[in-house]
Parts: structure tokens; C-alpha cells; sequence
């Protein structure tokens, strides 16, 4: 796991002192060693964290034996050392024992094909010096980052995080209407669109080639929607339990491999505990490290439920109770969250990979179950709205009036009185559009009347749905919950977890593997039949049946507590009066005061839950202060 970066100038050539600032700017990926390198009209930076082979012959920008190719790659390639085999049975040479080496041999040898063998984590950039082409391609599911701008020429500068690009002074800081409007909506941006006009990010599964002509468009080279369309098909339940432990256990062991301390989240939850589980099976228990970190709320503490695991499996637990300086640690996050992210999941995420990351340098989480498995609510809510949806909008309406007004307020995380008004306010629309409803921050209705001024106009006309639409649309013949967890792949998985995941791990220098996110336990996920993910309204059905000898019933089916901090609370104490002064200052000139004022208002004084959008305030300010200027209008 490192930071990459690099420039293809064909006017100027890449400058030294602007190469070194980009890679300066992500030292946090890398702390181990810094590597640039730069020949005619290219210039490539990397900083290592070093996981594979630590000595000095990993050190990046690599070239292969030639000296034709040179590459600069950030994640891990699981399955190097069976390619390296059969690249060596072919006639390749290594001079290293890296997966960075395995990458540049299986391109020479396999071209864009390569890139379907790899099994793991990847953003890497290839130059070829006979042909003057520049490669760049990311993983599958879009675990490592990678941000690009076209330069004038036909050139093209990109960075594992947009920071590194914004060290260049002529990119330009105007702010990108429709990734403000899924801000607003969603609490991140997506892939379509970065936050600043003019910056894109290679999408998942997509590879991207730059020769003196210019750069092609991305092009896909793994199609996901198609396992959910070719349903597999097995004698009974038992048989699909056995193939998904088998499958799981064979991704846990691949991501084991490491020549540094290695560690796994353990929230309690069934995928985080499975996931440990499976490592007991190739380590002594007791030597196997897990970490979990809580916070002094009881609806956000789930410490109690991750020791019962850890005394269950008999591993080595560490835990910490956590008590933020969070006026630090606000500005902090928004720093390393790279693009505005609101989603409250990332402060525990961040503080406990800063804990994990003074005993291992390599963790495994259980990220990626929810969406492959349907572990989520509002999988539920999409059946009971597939029940109910022939209701009369104005019966729907209605109801959400009469909750609206009985239900108290409650600050608990994902509380009652929280959902089901979030539900009845999606039960009138169709399918697609419920679904995106329930995971939206502001309404349509209610960025209308937050956004003023030029700015608020562009907002206001983009609909960020139109975005789930579209990948909606690429599964129209499925089930409606497959339908469902493929969106939640593409856009909030993508765009949400995993995003969250590398920024908060990566800036304490800690790598985080995903078994759930081998992409053959993906694939064999999205051609299961749903009733094996959703039994009735039994989520993780199947991985729940595959656990059955290895996890107690309590922690099986234990209800989903989610990871969050208690953001609600904290802004009714000191912080809320220090971050309303700030918000309110006029920072955020397309912001109507008066709306933003009586958001405030409700909020401290218990009469809503404004937690959620309060925060994407904040942060929008805190990260427009550090990177925005002028507003972010310049």
C-alpha cells in the first residue's frame, strides 16, 4: 500500500520541484521511502509502505529488466507468487521478490489482459519508453484511488489523492455543481464527478491510455452486472454454504501474506467476525491481533459485543474506549478525506486505525459483506416497500405527518423514530428512487431552499439520482433487491466505504485488506439467488449458514449496530456552539444563512436530529478553508 504520482508533459516535461511537492504532499501512504523519477516527458513519484519484500530492491518507481518499462503501483496483488510461477515457467526474469515486478511482467506478457488476473488491491501507472504510452488502471471494485486532470497537449498529471494534484498552481479551484450536489445528498461525492471542475477519477475495473495522441477514454475490462443476471444454481443450501466458506477462507488466507505484523478489525458484527474466524484457521488463535475501538455513548459502543467474538475465537483482542479531541479531530479528517465526506463512520474508523496501527501495519476488515449479502436496513425497507408500494401517495404522505408529530426525537444511533420517517418519506416513490432515498442526507426539496446564488442555481438542477438510475438500468431484468445491492456496489461502496476505509488507514500509514472484496467471492455473491442473501427479512442469510460451526447463534444473529460516532450528541455540547459560529460566518457564500440558522436551531434544541447535516456543513467549511479559497468559486 503506498501513494502514487506522475506527469506526461509533451509541451514542458514534468518539473522536478512540482513532482516533489505532489509526492510530498501524500507521505502519509508512505512512510517507509520516497522514489521519483523523471525521463523526457514523463515523471513519475511513489512513497512506500513497505509490505512485500521491505529491502531496498522494492523501491518504486521500478523498471523491469529491460529498462523499457517503469511502473509506480499502490495495493497488493494477492495472487503474485502463482502469476510470478507461471511468468517464470514463460521465460520472465525477477530481480525482486515484489508484486510490483509481477505486474510489469504480466503486462509484457499479457497486455490489457493482465489486468483480469490480478486478484487484490491496485492503482498503477506503466510507462513504455518504445512506444511513449502511458498506462493507468485500478482495481475492480475500486479499493485504491486515483484522481487525473488533462493538461494542455494532450498530457495528463494523476495522484492516489487529489491533494497531490492541487499542488499544481494552474489547476484550477472552481467547485464542481454536481459533486456538490451529491455532497449535499449523499454525504460524498461519486465517481463521476470530483469536487473541483476539471478533475476526474478512473473509475473501477477501467484501465486508461495516454500516448502523444491524447488519452483514450476509460475502458471496463470486468463487468459485475453480468453474474447478477446468470443466476447459479446449487443441489441445497448446505452445498452454497460450503462453496462460500471455501471461498472465503482461500480470500482470508491470500490476504495474510505479509512480511509485516498483521492484524484484523473485530467489530462483533457477523462479517468482521467471520472474517477472523477464518484467519484462526491458518494461525495459532492466540496469536492473531484484533482491535476495536467505542465511544462513552451506549448506542454507539459495540466493545462489549467484539470481546464475547475475541473470547469465543480465543485471539489476542485489543480495544479502546475512545475520547476525541474532536475540535481537533474535525479539521484533522477533513484534511485526509481528500474530496468533502460527511459520513460520521469515518471518525471511529480513523481512530482506530490510528490504535491498530501501533501494534500491525496490516489489518483485515470485514468491509464489503453488507453490500455483496444485503446486510443492510434498507435491503428490508425495499421488501416491505415492494409489498406496499401500491399505497395512494396521499395515505403515505399522511402517515409520515402523524409519525412526524408522535414519534419523539431521539439522538440513539439509527434510532426508531429516525427510520421510520425516513421510510414513509420514500414509501410513494418507485423502487430505484426509494432506494436512493433512504440513503440521502438533504432532499431534493431541502437542498432547494439551503443553496443560494449562481452557485446554488447549477446545484439545483442536478439530481444526483440520475446516477443510480444508470447503473439501475444496467440490471433492469433482476430482482429488485439485487438491483438494490448492485447500485449500493457501484455508488456507495465505491464512493462511501471504501473511500472512508483508505483515507482513514492510510493516513497513519496501516494498510486494510478486504476478504469480502475478492472479486471471485463478489462474483459468486451477485449470481446467488436472493433468496440465499435475504431469506424473508433474515439478511446475510447464507454467510450466516456458513458460520454456523464456527460463531455462537448470539453473535450470528445478533442485530446490525453499524459503525458511527455519535455526531448528534457532540453538537449539542461546546463543539456545536464553536462549529455554529464558524458555519454561520459566511464562508459558504451559496449557503442561505437563515435555513442554515434554523437547522442549528432544531438541532440544539432537540426538536430534530440535524446531526447528519450538520456535518456536512462542517466539513464542506473546514475543507474549503483548507483547499477552496474565495469560497471554492475561484
Amino acid at each position: 500500500m503506498c501513494g502514487i504520482c506522475g506527469r506526461l508533459d509533451w509541451q514542458d516535461g514534468p518539473e522536478p520541484d512540482l513532482l516533489g511537492r505532489m509526492v510530498a504532499r501524500i507521505s502519509h501512504r508512505g512512510p517507509d521511502s520516497e522514489g521519483v523519477w523523471i525521463a523526457g516527458p514523463v515523471g513519475l513519484g511513489h512513497r512506500r509502505l513497505s509490505i512485500i519484500d521491505t529491502s531496498a530492491a522494492g523501491t518504486q518507481p521500478l523498471a523491469d529488466v529491460t529498462g523499457r518499462y517503469r511502473i509506480v503501483f499502490n495495493g497488493e496483488i494477492y495472487n503474485f507468487e502463482a502469476l510470478r510461477d507461471e511468468l517464470r515457467a514463460g521465460g520472465a526474469i525477477f530481480s525482486t521478490r515484489t508484486d510490483t515486478e509481477v505486474i510489469l511482467e504480466a503486462w509484457k506478457r499479457w497486455g490489457v489482459e493482465s489486468l483480469t488476473r490480478f486478484n487484490g488491491m491496485f492503482a498503477f501507472a506503466i510507462w513504455d519508453e518504445v512506444e511513449e504510452e502511458l498506462l493507468l488502471a485500478r482495481d475492480r471494485l475500486g479499493k485504491k484511488p486515483l484522481y487525473y486532470v488533462h493538461l494542455p497537449g494532450g498530457g495528463i498529471a494523476f495522484a492516489s489523492e487529489l491533494k497531490s494534484l492541487l499542488e499544481d498552481p494552474e489547476l484550477g479551484r472552481r467547485l464542481n455543481p454536481a459533486a456538490l450536489s451529491q455532497y449535499f445528498s449523499l454525504s460524498y461525492t461519486l465517481t463521476s464527478d470530483a469536487i473541483f471542475t476539471g478533475v476526474s477519477k478512473l473509475p473501477p475495473a477501467s484501465y486508461l491510455q495516454v500516448g502523444k495522441q491524447g488519452a483514450s477514454t476509460p475502458v471496463t475490462y470486468w463487468d459485475l452486472a453480468r453474474f447478477f443476471q446468470q443466476k447459479r444454481r446449487f443441489r441445497d443450501e448446505g452445498e452454497a454454504a460450503e462453496a462460500l466458506l471455501e471461498l472465503l477462507d482461500d480470500a482470508v488466507r491470500l490476504r495474510m501474506i505479509s512480511d509485516v505484523p498483521l492484524g484484523a478489525f473485530l467489530s462483533g458484527g457477523i462479517d468482521s467476525s467471520s472474517v477472523v474466524a477464518s484467519m484462526c484457521l491458518d494461525r495459532d488463535p492466540g496469536s492473531v491481533l484484533t482491535f476495536s475501538a467505542g465511544f462513552r455513548e451506549k448506542s454507539f459502543n459495540e466493545l462489549g459485543e467484539a470481546r464475547q467474538v475475541a473470547a469465543h475465537l480465543g485471539v489476542d483482542h485489543r480495544d479502546q474506549v475512545v475520547l476525541p479531541d474532536t475540535g481537533l479531530l474535525f479539521p484533522e479528517i477533513a484534511y485526509h478525506a481528500d474530496e468533502p465526506f460527511a459520513d460520521t463512520s469515518i471518525i471511529p474508523t480513523y481512530l482506530l486505525a490510528r490504535f491498530a496501527r501501533q501494534y500491525v501495519t496490516v489489518a483485515l476488515s470485514g468491509d464489503g459483506g453488507d453490500e455483496i449479502f444485503a446486510g443492510y436496513e434498507t435491503y428490508a425497507a425495499d421488501r416491505i416497500h415492494h409489498f406496499l408500494g401500491w399505497l395512494p401517495a396521499s395515505l403515505t404522505r399522511g402517515m409520515f405527518r402523524l409519525a412526524d408529530h408522535f414519534l419523539p426525537v431521539s439522538f440513539d444511533k439509527v434510532s426508531f423514530d429516525y427510520r421510520i420517517r425516513r421510510f414513509l418519506e420514500g414509501l410513494s416513490y418507485p423502487p430505484a428512487r426509494a432506494h436512493y432515498h433512504w440513503r440521502t442526507i438533504f432532499t431534493e426539496a431541502e437542498k432547494r431552499s439551503l443553496f443560494s446564488g449562481e452557485l446554488g442555481d447549477e446545484v439545483r438542477r442536478i439530481d444526483p439520482f440520475d446516477n443510480f438510475q444508470r447503473f439501475d438500468d444496467e440490471v433492469s431484468g433482476c430482482h429488485y433487491l439485487d438491483r438494490a445491492m448492485y447500485v449500493d456496489i457501484k455508488t456507495w461502496l465505491v464512493d462511501d466505504i471504501l473511500v472512508k476505509v483508505d483515507r482513514a488507514t492510510m493516513a497513519h500509514g496501516l494498510e486494510a485488506r478486504s476478504p469480502f472484496l475478492d472479486y471471485r467471492l463478489v462474483e459468486f455473491a451477485a449470481a446467488l439467488p436472493v433468496e440465499l442473501k435475504m431469506k424473508g427479512f433474515m439478511k446475510k442469510y447464507l454467510l450466516k449458514r456458513s458460520q454456523v460451526e464456527r460463531l455462537p447463534g448470539e453473535i450470528l444473529y445478533r442485530k446490525k449496530q453499524g459503525f458511527s460516532a455519535p455526531i448528534n450528541h457532540w453538537l449539542n455540547g461546546p463543539l456545536g456552539e464553536e462549529y455554529r459560529e464558524m458555519t454561520l460566518s459566511g464562508r459558504l457564500p451559496f449557503i442561505d444563512r437563515s435555513r442554515l440558522e434554523r437547522l442549528w436551531q432544531d438541532h440544539l434544541e432537540r426538536r430534530m436530529d440535524n446531526g447528519f447535516k450538520l456535518l456536512a456543513i462542517i466539513n464542506l467549511t473546514l475543507w474549503i478553508d483548507r483547499w477552496g479559497g474565495d469560497g471554492g468559486q475561484s
